[in-house]
């Protein structure tokens, strides 16, 4: 038969990889409970709508990579169109919304999850990638921008990652927008023969997203463009300069970069990236900004918010280039059983010490023909990473005891008794079972 395959650009995680993937996760919630931020998981499925309204008709994501489709007809011919999630700020809203979130006063949540966009893979850039994401709703001060963006650093720190920049820019309100975008029509249309066929497109249904245009034949035309915070007011100005404020307080470095202008049309005042060097044209690892506007086109009652998202694959491609050291999994004791027979006994004294809390990996036939050699068990358990061998024998088990055998560590005249092969009762495993963790010894 064919061999069946993965999606392309939908990838599996395996083992040790998944332990990297493990190690992030546990970071991340350790670092969001010390914010206070709480954890919210919405389906994978959505309406299509929410997609279309919450991101915007004229966007590379609705128009072109949404994985949408007519769902199976009810008895009456009935269905609904829905769409794998592109991304999780709109689902976060429309949840918050339904559930009246808010009643209470605002509100620190994040998410951690797939999301599919199909598009053509690359590094750091598939059809199911993964996001991270933390979301403030219901505050509306730049001191909730600058919280998120210290908490995106504080990360960076405790993954270990250092080779990145802080770009930040503000949108304004959209009364300033408008005006803004009155003027970069105006701008383009006197130049219309440097524009690809795509800002041309684009010209009178989303103009600012030309400014985010990777083409360099248009670099000359988007600097030489009316900058949007030429524009702001004085209340949109002296919420950035609140945000630069705390940065600069926290010794958080940014960068001005007015072409900064994200993907998506719910957007307004701060905006910010994290932007690395080291993954090519994907650079981006965290983005996100101010969306006070998104819980009322929802149909919430209005209620300012903030949040960032961080792609999982490309921080660990990160964390991987710079060498950062992670510590893989591996059991406390490797299980040696000569003989199947033991294993009744085995079993019960392995139980006894998962329950005290020690990881344990029990030795098990690759066939119906045995356990295998005592030379090829010893070669599995040394490879297994274990600090620990147990020996069920036959003369062990006789005495009611089983061996324990030291795997690591160099031995010295001084400590060779200590290394020694050692018998523990097995009526008492309780007792000797605190001696097998990673930082017990015998």
């Amino acid at each position: 038969m064919e061999k069946l395959t993965a999606v392309k650009g939908m990838n599996d995680i395996l083992p040790p990889d998944s332990a990297r993937w493990e190690w992030l996760e546990d970071k991340v919630r350790g670092l969001m409970g010390r914010y206070a931020y709480r954890n919210i998981r919405t389906p994978i499925l959505e309406h299509t709508q929410l997609f279309v309204r919450g991101i915007g008709e004229v966007t590379d994501i609705v128009e072109k990579e949404m994985y949408s489709f007519d769902d199976r007809s009810d008895k009456h011919g009935d269905h609904d169109h829905l769409t794998m999630r592109p991304e999780n700020t709109a689902s976060v809203v429309r949840a918050v919304t339904e559930h009246n979130l808010l009643y209470e006063g605002g509100k620190r949540l994040y998410y951690m999850g797939p999301m599919f966009r199909r598009e053509r893979p690359q590094r750091g850039r598939y059809r199911q990638f993964h996001q991270i994401g933390a979301e403030a709703l219901g505050f509306a001060g730049p001191e909730v921008d600058a919280e998120l963006i210290l908490l995106a650093a504080a990360l960076w720190k405790e993954v270990g990652l250092s080779d990145w920049r802080l770009e930040i820019n503000s949108l304004g309100q959209p009364d300033e927008r408008a005006q803004h975008r009155a003027q970069l029509i105006a701008h383009f249309e006197q130049h219309l023969d440097m524009l690809d066929e795509e800002a041309k497109r684009r010209l009178h249904s989303n103009p600012l997203r030309i400014l985010d245009t990777k083409n360099p034949a248009m670099k000359a035309v988007v600097e030489s463009a009316p900058r949007l915070i030429d524009f702001l007011g004085e209340k949109s100005l002296a919420h950035f300069d609140g945000l630069k404020a705390i940065l600069d307080a926290n010794s958080i470095p940014w960068t001005l970069n007015h072409r900064l202008v994200r993907g998506l049309d719910y957007y307004n005042l701060t905006v910010f990236e994290f932007v690395t060097d080291r993954l090519g044209a994907q650079g981006t690892i965290c983005a996100g900004g101010r969306y006070d506007y998104l819980i009322e086109q929802m149909g919430g009652k209005p209620a300012p918010a903030v949040g960032w998202a961080l792609g999982v694959e490309r921080v660990l491609e990160l964390i991987k280039e710079q060498g950062t050291p992670i510590a893989l999994p591996v059991p406390d004791v490797y299980a040696v059983v000569p003989d199947a027979s033991a294993l009744p006994v085995v079993l019960q004294t392995l139980q006894a010490l998962r329950a005290a809390g020690v990881s344990v990996q029990m030795h098990a036939g690759a066939s119906a023909e045995g356990m295998g050699s005592m030379k090829s068990q010893f070669k599995k358990a040394d490879a297994s990473g274990a600090r620990f061998a147990l020996i069920f024998g036959a003369a062990e088990l006789a005495e009611g005891s089983v061996a324990v055998k030291p795997l690591r560590g160099e031995k010295t005249e001084k400590d060779e008794a200590a290394q020694a092969q050692s018998l523990q009762p097995l009526s008492q495993v309780a007792a000797w079972a605190p001696a097998l963790r990673a930082t017990g010894a015998f």
